[in-house]
């Protein structure tokens, strides 16, 4: 069996944290993403990190926050959301970029959220129902659709997407002197419409594995922190998925065989 040294040598060179594995284009980012299945923007935890991986130096080094994203690459996180992937915020309330097959493992929990939300807020349900009626909406329609303040719909669009009920993306837009940024929110099943069936608890228990395996090799301690969904985290789900072979532990982390 593979030793928690040669592990973390195989982690180095997959989640290309080494300079020689620097990514060196956008084409090359997005088939980073499709191998590791799902990116964070910074290094914050095991999973694989885009920003980790461009090896780029910091846009004002000394400095934190946006500071420290790249100086020339910054931009490739959104333009992979451009080609199609989608950014959701169930890291926890973080940025992650996901593949099309983890959205899919993602897509009977988000689905689960919507409705459990739905039940559990009565402003949680009519942001969700006015998206649900007339699609995915810039803030400044939602705001005066809902006769909302910036703040309240603020509010009440955090939790939804840390939860991944709904997603944010970002568009261009045309105005005065030159290109804008305008935010759209949608709902997941608009954002991603092609559902599955699979229940919240065993779709976790997948998206578990999926994150071990982009990671090569991760603490367990810390595996539990990665998503929102607490209640859909069973006692033995790691323990369930080392005695099914889908998990192997190596002095106190995990990696997906």
């Amino acid at each position: 069996m593979e030793s928690l040294a040669g592990l973390r040598a195989r982690r180095a060179f997959e989640c290309r944290l080494v300079p020689d594995r620097a990514l060196r284009s956008l084409d090359e980012a997005a088939a980073f993403l499709r191998d590791r299945g799902l990116l964070t923007r910074t290094t914050d935890c095991a999973l694989p990190s885009l920003y980790e991986a461009c090896h780029d130096e910091p846009y004002r080094p000394g400095l934190p926050g946006f500071a420290t994203w790249p100086a020339k690459k910054w931009p490739w996180f959104g333009e992979l959301a451009g080609r199609g992937y989608l950014i959701t915020a169930v890291h926890r309330g973080k940025n992650l970029l996901v593949s099309g097959e983890v959205a899919a493992l993602l897509d009977p929990i988000c689905r689960a959220e919507i409705e459990r939300m739905r039940a559990f807020d009565d402003g949680w349900r009519r942001l969700l129902d006015h998206l649900a009626a007339v699609g995915p909406s810039s803030l400044d329609d939602l705001r005066t659709e809902l006769r909302l303040k910036r703040q309240e719909l603020k509010a009440l669009r955090s939790p939804l997407e840390r939860c991944g009920a709904i997603v944010s993306r970002s568009l261009e837009v045309t105005a005065g002197a030159g290109e804008q940024h305008a935010s759209v929110l949608a709902r997941w099943d608009q954002a991603y419409p092609a559902g599955g069936s699979a229940g919240p608890g065993p779709a976790l228990k997948e998206l578990v594995v999926a994150g071990v395996r982009a990671a090569v090799v991760a603490p367990e301690a810390e595996i539990r922190r990665w998503f929102s969904w607490q209640w859909y985290w069973s006692g033995t789900l790691i323990d369930d998925l080392v005695r099914a072979g889908r998990l192997r532990r190596v002095d106190g982390h995990l990696t997906a065989p």
